[in-house]
Protein backbone atom coordinates (compact mmCIF):
# COMPACT_ATOMS: atom_id res chain seq x y z
CA UNK A 1 0.00 0.00 0.00
CA UNK A 2 1.36 3.56 -0.97
CA UNK A 3 -0.38 7.02 -0.79
CA UNK A 4 1.49 9.23 -2.09
CA UNK A 5 0.99 13.20 -3.64
CA UNK A 6 1.43 13.42 -7.70
CA UNK A 7 0.71 15.73 -10.35
CA UNK A 8 -1.98 14.89 -12.28
CA UNK A 9 -2.50 16.28 -16.00
CA UNK A 10 -2.32 19.86 -14.60
CA UNK A 11 -2.92 19.64 -10.98
CA UNK A 12 -0.11 19.98 -8.61
CA UNK A 13 -1.71 18.19 -5.41
CA UNK A 14 -3.45 15.25 -6.00
CA UNK A 15 -2.85 11.62 -4.63
CA UNK A 16 -2.50 8.38 -5.89
CA UNK A 17 -3.39 5.58 -3.80
CA UNK A 18 -2.16 1.90 -5.00
CA UNK A 19 -1.48 -1.61 -3.63
CA UNK A 20 0.93 -2.27 -7.11
CA UNK A 21 -2.28 -3.78 -8.75
CA UNK A 22 -4.58 -0.72 -8.84
CA UNK A 23 -4.74 3.01 -8.46
CA UNK A 24 -6.88 5.68 -7.63
CA UNK A 25 -6.03 9.70 -7.91
CA UNK A 26 -7.93 11.62 -5.67
CA UNK A 27 -7.61 15.57 -6.33
CA UNK A 28 -6.65 18.35 -4.18
CA UNK A 29 -7.00 21.40 -5.95
CA UNK A 30 -10.57 21.14 -6.57
CA UNK A 31 -13.18 18.29 -5.31
CA UNK A 32 -13.67 16.37 -3.69
CA UNK A 33 -13.15 13.78 -6.50
CA UNK A 34 -11.89 10.25 -7.55
CA UNK A 35 -10.27 11.29 -11.35
CA UNK A 36 -8.83 8.27 -11.78
CA UNK A 37 -9.12 4.41 -11.16
CA UNK A 38 -7.43 1.97 -13.60
CA UNK A 39 -4.84 -0.93 -13.05
CA UNK A 40 -1.19 0.44 -12.97
CA UNK A 41 -0.14 1.44 -16.14
CA UNK A 42 -3.91 1.28 -17.47
CA UNK A 43 -6.05 3.29 -19.07
CA UNK A 44 -8.78 4.87 -16.73
CA UNK A 45 -12.12 3.43 -16.57
CA UNK A 46 -13.54 6.58 -15.65
CA UNK A 47 -14.44 9.49 -17.75
CA UNK A 48 -12.52 12.49 -17.97
CA UNK A 49 -12.74 16.06 -19.72
CA UNK A 50 -9.17 17.30 -21.19
CA UNK A 51 -10.43 20.83 -21.38
CA UNK A 52 -11.06 21.15 -17.25
CA UNK A 53 -8.01 19.10 -16.57
CA UNK A 54 -5.37 20.79 -14.10
CA UNK A 55 -8.13 24.00 -14.03
CA UNK A 56 -9.23 25.39 -10.79
CA UNK A 57 -11.50 28.49 -9.77
CA UNK A 58 -14.41 28.44 -12.15
CA UNK A 59 -17.58 30.16 -11.04
CA UNK A 60 -19.62 27.47 -12.32
CA UNK A 61 -20.04 23.79 -11.77
CA UNK A 62 -17.66 21.87 -13.81
CA UNK A 63 -18.44 18.13 -14.78
CA UNK A 64 -14.52 17.40 -15.14
CA UNK A 65 -15.34 13.55 -14.81
CA UNK A 66 -14.98 10.77 -11.82
CA UNK A 67 -16.89 10.07 -8.94
CA UNK A 68 -18.51 12.87 -6.88
CA UNK A 69 -20.96 13.41 -4.40
CA UNK A 70 -23.86 15.15 -4.48
CA UNK A 71 -27.16 16.19 -2.85
CA UNK A 72 -30.86 14.71 -4.15
CA UNK A 73 -33.39 14.97 -5.51
CA UNK A 74 -31.69 17.20 -7.90
CA UNK A 75 -31.94 21.04 -7.54
CA UNK A 76 -30.45 23.21 -10.88
CA UNK A 77 -28.79 25.57 -8.30
CA UNK A 78 -28.18 24.11 -5.16
CA UNK A 79 -27.15 20.05 -6.64
CA UNK A 80 -25.10 21.77 -8.81
CA UNK A 81 -23.59 24.38 -6.25
CA UNK A 82 -19.29 24.52 -7.59
CA UNK A 83 -16.32 22.41 -6.30
CA UNK A 84 -13.89 24.18 -7.97
CA UNK A 85 -11.90 25.21 -4.97
CA UNK A 86 -8.58 23.41 -2.81
CA UNK A 87 -9.77 20.83 -0.88
CA UNK A 88 -8.06 18.84 2.77
CA UNK A 89 -6.38 15.76 2.43
CA UNK A 90 -6.30 13.99 5.59
CA UNK A 91 -3.72 10.65 4.35
CA UNK A 92 -4.84 7.75 6.01
CA UNK A 93 -3.80 3.85 6.55
CA UNK A 94 -5.21 2.57 3.40
CA UNK A 95 -6.03 5.91 1.61
CA UNK A 96 -7.56 9.73 1.95
CA UNK A 97 -10.41 11.68 3.17
CA UNK A 98 -10.71 14.63 0.85
CA UNK A 99 -13.07 17.20 2.51
CA UNK A 100 -14.38 20.40 0.82
CA UNK A 101 -14.76 23.80 2.68
CA UNK A 102 -18.53 24.58 3.04
CA UNK A 103 -20.17 25.43 0.43
CA UNK A 104 -21.26 29.44 0.67
CA UNK A 105 -24.53 28.48 -1.36
CA UNK A 106 -26.17 25.45 0.12
CA UNK A 107 -24.06 25.29 3.75
CA UNK A 108 -23.50 22.00 3.22
CA UNK A 109 -20.11 20.30 3.31
CA UNK A 110 -19.08 17.05 1.41
CA UNK A 111 -16.30 14.52 1.32
CA UNK A 112 -15.09 11.18 0.01
CA UNK A 113 -13.14 8.88 1.80
CA UNK A 114 -11.04 6.34 0.00
CA UNK A 115 -10.09 3.02 1.27
CA UNK A 116 -8.12 0.32 -1.05
CA UNK A 117 -7.63 -3.38 -0.10
CA UNK A 118 -3.90 -4.48 0.48
CA UNK A 119 -4.08 -6.64 -2.65
CA UNK A 120 -6.61 -7.13 -5.47
CA UNK A 121 -9.16 -4.15 -7.40
CA UNK A 122 -11.49 -3.78 -4.02
CA UNK A 123 -11.98 -0.09 -2.73
CA UNK A 124 -14.65 1.19 -0.24
CA UNK A 125 -15.57 4.77 -0.72
CA UNK A 126 -17.09 6.63 1.69
CA UNK A 127 -19.53 9.76 0.06
CA UNK A 128 -20.58 12.08 3.25
CA UNK A 129 -22.34 15.36 3.56
CA UNK A 130 -22.37 17.52 7.38
CA UNK A 131 -24.80 20.46 7.78
CA UNK A 132 -23.09 23.33 8.42
CA UNK A 133 -26.79 25.59 8.02
CA UNK A 134 -28.81 26.91 10.48
CA UNK A 135 -31.85 24.89 9.51
CA UNK A 136 -32.62 21.06 9.25
CA UNK A 137 -32.30 20.20 5.33
CA UNK A 138 -33.78 16.85 4.19
CA UNK A 139 -32.20 14.87 1.07
CA UNK A 140 -30.43 12.22 0.00
CA UNK A 141 -26.51 11.72 -0.32
CA UNK A 142 -26.35 10.88 -3.85
CA UNK A 143 -22.69 8.76 -5.19
CA UNK A 144 -22.34 9.69 -9.33
CA UNK A 145 -19.72 7.85 -11.02
CA UNK A 146 -19.09 9.46 -14.64
CA UNK A 147 -17.67 6.41 -16.84
CA UNK A 148 -15.51 6.51 -20.35
CA UNK A 149 -16.73 6.50 -23.40
CA UNK A 150 -17.35 3.76 -25.38
CA UNK A 151 -18.99 1.35 -22.79
CA UNK A 152 -21.98 -0.35 -21.50
CA UNK A 153 -23.60 -0.53 -17.59
CA UNK A 154 -25.64 -3.96 -16.76
CA UNK A 155 -27.71 -3.26 -13.47
CA UNK A 156 -29.50 -6.51 -12.24
CA UNK A 157 -33.67 -6.30 -11.20
CA UNK A 158 -34.40 -7.51 -7.94
CA UNK A 159 -35.04 -11.27 -8.13
CA UNK A 160 -37.94 -12.04 -10.62
CA UNK A 161 -40.80 -14.42 -9.80
CA UNK A 162 -43.30 -16.46 -12.16
CA UNK A 163 -47.04 -15.64 -11.75
CA UNK A 164 -49.32 -16.29 -10.31
CA UNK A 165 -47.24 -17.31 -7.35
CA UNK A 166 -45.47 -13.74 -7.25
CA UNK A 167 -48.14 -11.44 -7.21
CA UNK A 168 -46.73 -8.23 -5.07
CA UNK A 169 -44.94 -5.84 -7.23
CA UNK A 170 -41.08 -5.74 -6.54
CA UNK A 171 -39.39 -2.40 -7.37
CA UNK A 172 -40.00 1.00 -9.16
CA UNK A 173 -38.93 1.65 -12.59
CA UNK A 174 -38.66 5.62 -12.64
CA UNK A 175 -38.72 7.92 -16.05
CA UNK A 176 -37.41 10.83 -17.04
CA UNK A 177 -39.36 13.60 -19.65
CA UNK A 178 -36.28 12.41 -21.86
CA UNK A 179 -36.41 9.12 -21.46
CA UNK A 180 -36.79 6.81 -24.75
CA UNK A 181 -37.43 2.90 -23.90
CA UNK A 182 -37.43 3.19 -27.93
CA UNK A 183 -33.41 4.54 -27.81
CA UNK A 184 -31.87 1.47 -29.18
CA UNK A 185 -29.15 1.96 -26.50
CA UNK A 186 -31.29 0.22 -24.07
CA UNK A 187 -31.74 -3.53 -23.85
CA UNK A 188 -33.77 -5.33 -21.03
CA UNK A 189 -33.55 -8.70 -20.10
CA UNK A 190 -35.73 -10.75 -17.45
CA UNK A 191 -33.13 -10.34 -14.82
CA UNK A 192 -30.72 -7.26 -16.40
CA UNK A 193 -30.85 -3.58 -17.42
CA UNK A 194 -28.11 -2.40 -20.04
CA UNK A 195 -27.51 0.90 -21.35
CA UNK A 196 -24.71 1.40 -23.85
CA UNK A 197 -22.66 4.90 -24.16
CA UNK A 198 -22.42 5.90 -27.73
CA UNK A 199 -19.93 8.81 -28.76
CA UNK A 200 -21.97 9.48 -31.43
CA UNK A 201 -25.42 10.21 -29.84
CA UNK A 202 -26.02 12.96 -28.03
CA UNK A 203 -29.44 12.38 -27.12
CA UNK A 204 -29.80 12.23 -23.26
CA UNK A 205 -31.00 8.99 -21.62
CA UNK A 206 -31.96 7.78 -18.11
CA UNK A 207 -33.37 5.63 -15.76
CA UNK A 208 -33.58 4.82 -12.22
CA UNK A 209 -35.05 1.75 -10.13
CA UNK A 210 -34.71 0.07 -6.66
CA UNK A 211 -32.67 -2.52 -5.66
CA UNK A 212 -31.97 -3.38 -1.99
CA UNK A 213 -28.70 -4.91 -3.17
CA UNK A 214 -27.83 -2.36 -5.67
CA UNK A 215 -25.14 -2.36 -8.26
CA UNK A 216 -24.19 -1.74 -11.44
CA UNK A 217 -21.32 -3.04 -13.89
CA UNK A 218 -20.01 -1.16 -16.30
CA UNK A 219 -17.86 -3.07 -19.49
CA UNK A 220 -15.23 -1.15 -21.24
CA UNK A 221 -12.63 -2.85 -23.42
CA UNK A 222 -12.59 -5.99 -21.71
CA UNK A 223 -12.57 -4.22 -18.27
CA UNK A 224 -15.53 -4.00 -15.47
CA UNK A 225 -15.90 -1.49 -13.28
CA UNK A 226 -18.40 -2.46 -10.52
CA UNK A 227 -19.86 -0.51 -7.83
CA UNK A 228 -22.00 -1.94 -5.10
CA UNK A 229 -24.21 -0.42 -2.17
CA UNK A 230 -26.97 -1.89 -0.41
CA UNK A 231 -30.92 -0.29 0.01
CA UNK A 232 -33.40 0.15 2.46
CA UNK A 233 -36.18 -0.83 2.01
CA UNK A 234 -38.43 0.05 5.09
CA UNK A 235 -36.95 3.76 3.75
CA UNK A 236 -37.97 6.91 1.63
CA UNK A 237 -35.97 7.05 -1.16
CA UNK A 238 -35.53 10.38 -3.98
CA UNK A 239 -37.67 10.06 -7.47
CA UNK A 240 -40.39 7.73 -6.78
CA UNK A 241 -38.10 5.59 -5.04
CA UNK A 242 -34.54 5.12 -6.53
CA UNK A 243 -31.41 3.52 -5.28
CA UNK A 244 -30.04 3.05 -8.57
CA UNK A 245 -29.91 5.49 -11.79
CA UNK A 246 -28.04 5.71 -14.56
CA UNK A 247 -27.71 8.22 -17.56
CA UNK A 248 -25.75 8.71 -20.81
CA UNK A 249 -25.39 11.14 -23.43
CA UNK A 250 -22.86 11.53 -26.11
CA UNK A 251 -19.79 12.35 -23.65
CA UNK A 252 -20.28 9.92 -20.56
CA UNK A 253 -22.06 7.37 -18.75
CA UNK A 254 -23.03 7.87 -15.18
CA UNK A 255 -23.56 4.88 -12.72
CA UNK A 256 -25.40 6.47 -9.55
CA UNK A 257 -26.34 5.33 -6.38
CA UNK A 258 -28.33 7.14 -4.00
CA UNK A 259 -29.14 6.94 -0.13
CA UNK A 260 -32.60 7.36 1.53
CA UNK A 261 -33.77 10.64 2.25
CA UNK A 262 -33.06 12.06 5.56
CA UNK A 263 -34.03 14.99 7.44
CA UNK A 264 -30.17 16.21 8.76
CA UNK A 265 -30.07 18.62 11.77
CA UNK A 266 -27.60 20.99 12.10
CA UNK A 267 -24.03 19.91 11.98
CA UNK A 268 -24.90 16.29 11.57
CA UNK A 269 -23.46 14.14 8.83
CA UNK A 270 -25.27 11.75 6.32
CA UNK A 271 -23.21 8.82 4.44
CA UNK A 272 -23.20 6.40 1.20
CA UNK A 273 -20.88 3.83 1.17
CA UNK A 274 -19.89 1.75 -2.01
CA UNK A 275 -17.99 -0.74 -2.28
CA UNK A 276 -16.16 -1.24 -5.73
CA UNK A 277 -14.08 -3.96 -8.02
CA UNK A 278 -11.80 -3.69 -11.33
CA UNK A 279 -11.79 -6.36 -13.41
CA UNK A 280 -9.65 -7.34 -16.63
CA UNK A 281 -10.23 -10.18 -19.84
CA UNK A 282 -14.19 -9.98 -19.49
CA UNK A 283 -15.64 -11.43 -22.52
CA UNK A 284 -19.21 -11.13 -22.91
CA UNK A 285 -21.17 -12.75 -25.71
CA UNK A 286 -24.37 -11.75 -25.91
CA UNK A 287 -26.64 -9.55 -23.71
CA UNK A 288 -28.43 -12.32 -22.62
CA UNK A 289 -29.66 -13.82 -18.63
CA UNK A 290 -27.23 -16.72 -19.29
CA UNK A 291 -24.23 -14.61 -20.53
CA UNK A 292 -24.95 -11.75 -18.19
CA UNK A 293 -25.08 -14.40 -15.35
CA UNK A 294 -21.97 -15.92 -16.47
CA UNK A 295 -19.90 -13.23 -17.21
CA UNK A 296 -20.57 -10.41 -15.05
CA UNK A 297 -22.71 -11.69 -12.44
CA UNK A 298 -19.56 -13.74 -10.48
CA UNK A 299 -17.77 -10.31 -10.63
CA UNK A 300 -20.37 -8.28 -8.66
CA UNK A 301 -20.17 -11.25 -6.26
CA UNK A 302 -16.66 -10.52 -5.86
CA UNK A 303 -17.18 -7.09 -4.28
CA UNK A 304 -18.98 -7.22 -0.83
CA UNK A 305 -22.21 -5.69 -0.20
CA UNK A 306 -22.24 -2.99 2.04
Amino acid sequence: MSVEKVEYKGWANCYKISNGEVELIVTGDVGPRIIRFAFIGGENIFKEYPDQMGKTGEAAFQLRGGDRVWKAPEDPIATWAPDNVPVTIEVTPNGVVAREPVEPLTGLQKEIAVSLAPTGSNVTVYHRITNHSLFPLEFSPWALTMMAQGGMVISGFPPRGHHPQNLEATNPLTMWAYTNLADPRWKFTRKYLTLRQDPNNNEAQKLGMFNQDTWAAYLRKGEVFVKRGTADPSKQYPDFGCSFETFTNNEFLEIETLGPLTKLAPGKTVELVEHWGLFRNVKLDAITDDDLDRAILPLVRQVPAV
